[in-house]
């Protein structure tokens, strides 16, 4: 046996009964959870916040190298420095660069330029994508799969605080190079997503859309 191989800890093998049961009571939970743009100003719990974000440092990566980074942003004044350089972004996407297709596709969404719950949610998680590290002499360090594997991570933070009762919003302005000069992140990191999070306010409404049907995303070979 390898030495620097261990047991895998904590398996249990179910019963086929107990993982369907599993797998449907997750799928509900899931189920319910949407995308809101509007927040509460209540503030949501550091520890909740923390253990999300430790349920996403367990995702999969690339060699191991865990290249992820996510930044917590709580006050007004950053929050509201991030709101206006998203702000100025959107507005060029809007203007144009986006193109009349891809704003036909939004349109039933009902978004647009402005983006109140950047300063309305109690909550931003600015999350990174680490293209290299340095190792103890100042070298780069390449990691592999950065990409893949930070998406995976930032699903499981989602997933996280929504099985905690939160709500989120994945914000994705084009290009988002304004987070890392406001947040002061390093050379190797790339902004990979923002994503807003709070309680959703009363009497929220959201579009009427569906997901697509497992036929139609599923197939057997």
């Amino acid at each position: 046996m390898n030495e620097k191989f261990i047991p895998l800890p904590d398996y249990i093998r179910r019963s086929p009964s107990e993982m369907e049961t599993r797998a449907e009571d997750f799928y509900a939970l899931m189920k319910a959870r949407r995308t809101v743009r509007e927040f509460q100003s209540s503030e949501v719990p550091e520890s909740v916040i923390n253990v999300c974000i430790q349920t996403a440092g367990t995702a999969p990566s690339g060699a191991n190298q865990q290249p992820w980074y996510f930044a917590v942003i709580r006050d007004k004044q950053v929050k509201k420095e991030i709101r206006i350089a998203a702000e100025e972004e959107e507005r060029e996407f809007y203007a144009g660069r986006a193109g009349d297709v891809w704003l036909e596709t939004l349109e039933p969404l009902g978004t647009d330029p402005d983006k109140p719950f950047l300063e309305a949610a109690p909550v931003l998680i600015a999350i990174f994508e680490q293209k290299y590290s340095l190792d103890d002499k100042g070298n780069k360090v390449k990691n592999y799969y950065s990409k893949e594997s930070t998406g995976i991570a930032t699903g499981l933070l989602i997933t996280a605080l929504h099985n905690a009762g939160l709500a989120t919003l994945t914000h994705t302005p084009s290009p988002m190079n304004f987070l890392k000069t406001i947040l002061k992140r390093p050379e190797g990191e790339r902004p990979f997503l923002l994503l807003v999070v709070g309680f959703p306010a009363k009497d929220v409404t959201v579009p009427d859309i569906n997901k697509k049907p497992l036929d139609e995303i599923r197939s057997e070979h």
